[in-house]
């Protein structure tokens, strides 16, 4: 390494130059000559430059003036079942969906319960992120903003080694683990450490715990019974993710699931409706599971150290939806777009939408229910909307600001 026109060298052998001066500059000399055998021993990559600590031509920088650094990527995690399956149960199980599925917007089927996108899809759009790549889908993936790893018809209190929420969060684990491991070779999801803490961890699952005790034929009371047990576990999930280092979550509550015109065609012995054409007793079971994971909201807020709890209101969203359907553009907001049977329901089990012979509305802008148990795209970008305007959070903290704050 040249130092040009003799320059720093002749300034210390130069007898009058000040002590201190002499001094700097034999400092200097030091660390640029060390910084000469580092890279060309390889110990350094030539783009490293090492600026002494006093520089003898300028002032050091003031790092207390420069501005701070920007906020980290907005990365988001999901859990959830089919309302937010973005594909891992096509890619986990092999399972195969069929046209129309998928019409809207992909036009193919994509992974998704619906003719379009989700409402997790239409956040992610809002929030300027790609759509949430299912974790468990091999090729074709982005995970630099996060995973999705909800699967179509995952419990909270599902069996053992189901994709039950306790088995979502160990996938999240070991996505975090082998995040970490490959972050120091350049491979990998490319999330850091200090995006895992700041990122938002949503929750959208107990609904099939519901249809699954109905269906099995128990009483209403005896459904109230495992609640608990499905909040509890709903605790200790999150509590799971918050010792991993998540520090902000958002638990949706579950819809209206009386309101479904698959909960509807099965009803038995004539169940009392409400004035919106809704079960009443399904709708009382959620409104009491919502109720204790509302409580549950405060204990976390209270438990969980430095974080962030918002619980969204999904219930309100949903049964808003039906009950002033005209107001959102919709009609007949019972009636299935993609299924069989006709008026009322138009849904019978066993002939699911992709089913031979099974055909879709012609237009499904102006349906709710797309096949009897998920929403169209149309209504999805209606509850986006709302989930989005925090009307119904509790506290009112918008995804956006809770997404790009610091945790």
């Amino acid at each position: 390494m040249e130092l040009g026109g003799g320059g720093a060298a002749h300034l210390v052998s130069n007898s009058s130059a000040p002590p201190a001066r002499r001094l700097k500059v034999l400092r200097f000399l030091v660390v640029v000559a060390a910084v000469a055998a580092a890279v060309s021993s390889q110990l350094l990559p030539p783009s490293v430059v090492i600026v002494p600590s006093s520089w003898p031509f300028t002032s050091a920088p003031d790092f207390k003036k420069q501005q701070p650094l920007a906020p980290p990527e907005c990365v988001v995690f999901n859990f959830g079942d089919s309302n937010s399956d973005t594909g891992n149960l096509v890619a986990g199980a092999g399972f195969r969906l069929h046209r129309p599925v998928g019409r809207r917007f992909f036009g193919k089927p994509s992974g998704r319960f619906s003719d379009g996108r989700l409402y997790i899809d239409f956040i992610c759009e809002r929030l300027g992120l790609d759509h949430l790549s299912p974790y468990m889908e091999s090729s074709g993936v982005n995970f630099r903003h996060g995973a999705n790893f909800a699967v179509a018809g995952a419990m909270v209190a599902g069996a053992a080694g189901t994709f039950e929420l306790a088995t979502q969060v160990r996938q999240f684990r070991h996505f975090k683990a082998r995040t970490e491991d490959l972050r120091p070779r350049g491979l990998g999801s490319g999330i850091t450490s200090q995006e895992f803490q700041n990122a938002v961890y949503t929750f959208d699952i107990g609904q099939n715990d519901l249809q699954a005790a109905f269906s099995a034929g128990l009483s209403y009371e005896r459904v109230l019974e495992r609640i608990p047990a499905i909040v509890a576990r709903i605790k200790n999930a999150v509590t799971m993710l918050h010792e991993a280092g998540g520090r902000k979550f958002v638990l949706y509550n579950t819809g209206p699931v009386g309101c479904l015109p698959s909960m509807l065609a099965r009803r038995r012995g004539g169940g009392e409706l409400d004035r919106a054409g809704c079960l009443v007793d399904h709708n009382g079971v959620a409104g009491a599971f919502n109720a204790q994971l509302g409580r549950l909201c405060g204990e976390l807020r209270a438990e969980l150290a430095n974080s962030t709890v918002v619980c969204v209101d999904m219930h309100a969203i949903k049964y808003g939806l039906v009950a002033n359907h005209t107001a959102h553009g919709f009609s007949e907001p019972l009636m299935t777009c993609c299924g069989s049977g006709g008026p009322p329901y138009n849904y019978r089990p066993g002939k699911a939408c992709g089913s031979p012979k099974v055909k879709a509305c012609a237009d499904g802008d102006h349906r709710i229910s797309w096949d009897g148990l998920h929403y169209t795209e149309a209504a999805n970008r209606v509850v986006a909307d709302e989930v989005l305007s925090a009307e119904y959070s509790d506290p009112p903290l918008r995804l956006q600001t809770l997404c790009t704050s610091p945790s």
